[in-house]
């Protein structure tokens, strides 16, 4: 099962050739992570995936191992926001993979796929900062979210 995120661009998100520069992307896709997956505190009640508190001075920090991106077609600025569809492709022992599809926002047709991402996280104790184990709850939270990771055009 996916997650649907709707983000909106910024204007500082674009550059000089007039659609979002590739450096932006990454704070986008890190703000769709963050929306999934990370606590919020207006959100105790909310039994979906997003339980991770990553916020400063939590007892984890959740570190980006690697990331790929593959940029499909230009992004203009525009004032709907893009669909993202976020999924976990790998629970691992104290790591996970989050995979991105970014789409053109819904409505606007055709509908057309503009980015495909993968980030690796690594769950950090915060204390030792060593890598620390993925808990029962978070596998437990993150699990119906597993889908088979995102496959990138230069690798078929």
């Amino acid at each position: 099962m996916r997650l649907h995120v709707p983000i909106r661009l910024r204007w500082s998100d674009i550059d000089a050739y007039a659609h979002v520069n590739n450096a932006a992307m990454l704070g986008l896709l890190e703000e769709v992570r963050i929306q999934a997956f990370w606590a919020a505190s207006d959100a105790a009640d909310d039994p979906g995936p997003a339980i991770l508190d990553g916020r400063p001075g939590s007892d984890t920090l959740s570190l980006i191992a690697h990331q790929e991106i593959e940029y499909l077609r230009p992004i203009p600025y525009g004032r709907q926001p893009l669909d993202c569809e976020v999924w976990i492709a790998r629970l691992g022992g104290a790591s996970l993979d989050v995979n991105y599809e970014v789409w053109s926002p819904e409505g606007v047709e055709p509908r057309e796929l503009t980015t495909r991402a993968a980030s690796t996280l690594v769950l950090v104790d915060a204390a030792t900062q060593k890598p620390r184990r993925i808990t029962a709850g978070e596998r437990e939270a993150w699990s119906p979210y597993l889908e088979p990771p995102v496959v990138f055009s230069a690798r078929r």
